[in-house]
């Protein structure tokens, strides 16, 4: 049972929630290319990479600190969330549009830009992408702390990223490119770059995703161990 009276859980699970769905608009508004190249691989990632990483820094301090129950709960919050926000855009795309709006944008310009928002291939690689990444981020983070006893939690943070950030992004970028959101010629860069960005940004975000843990764990009175826990992500809490 998820106790209903933590100081700053809702705030996280807020937190978590807007960065899933501000990262999802990104990720189909723009292609960022740094102009240079790493081991040969042109440096391109969507927009949405820039935020995203953060998703699994939340995740890591709600399992951390809350549990995988907890975690579970926020996880599906996002997957609801991002979802509506799907539909709503898709309902905007087929509802009719204003004649002054159409002589200055356009549908043109809303499908170039927020369709993909919409689209069956983005809306379908997001979601599942999302649903793979972070369940086995949090999964694997929550039986790394009881094996470990609780101890080296920057190995726990970033060991759970790399798996988590690794099938997230191949997941993300192969279901995209199949369904032509991306182009296939783009697919190791956007792999490569999106892995290496989000594991890159975790690592640096350590000491202060540490730190944060260890405020709240003081602040809410609690440090959870998911002893006997189920880490199905189906089962109700």
């Amino acid at each position: 049972m998820i106790r209903l009276h933590y100081r700053c859980f809702d705030l996280l699970m807020t937190a978590f929630v807007t960065v899933l769905i501000i990262s999802n608009i990104a990720s189909s508004a723009k292609i960022v290319d740094l102009g240079f190249s790493l081991f040969g691989i042109r440096l391109a990632f969507d927009g949405g990479t820039l935020l995203f990483p953060f998703s699994y820094i939340l995740g890591d301090i709600l399992t951390e600190v809350y549990g995988f129950k907890a975690s579970r709960r926020a996880i599906w919050s996002g997957f609801i969330g991002m979802a509506l926000v799907s539909g709503v855009f898709l309902l905007l795309r087929l509802l009719p549009s204003d004649p002054s709006w159409e002589s200055y944008a356009g549908s043109g310009a809303y499908d170039a830009i927020l369709g993909g928002i919409n689209s069956g291939g983005l809306v379908i690689a997001s979601l599942a992408a999302y649903f793979v990444g972070e369940f086995s981020n949090s999964a694997i983070l929550s039986r790394m702390k009881l094996a470990m006893q609780g101890k080296h939690l920057w190995v726990r943070t970033i060991g759970s990223t790399l798996v988590g950030e690794l099938l997230d992004s191949f997941v993300f970028i192969a279901i995209a490119t199949a369904a032509g959101v991306f182009s296939q010629d783009m697919f190791v860069s956007l792999v490569f770059t999106n892995y290496l960005f989000k594991c890159s940004l975790e690592a640096l975000m350590t000491p202060l995703t540490a730190l944060t843990i260890v405020q709240l764990k003081k602040v809410e009175a609690i440090d959870t161990y998911d002893k006997g826990v189920s880490l199905n992500p189906f089962k109700a809490s």
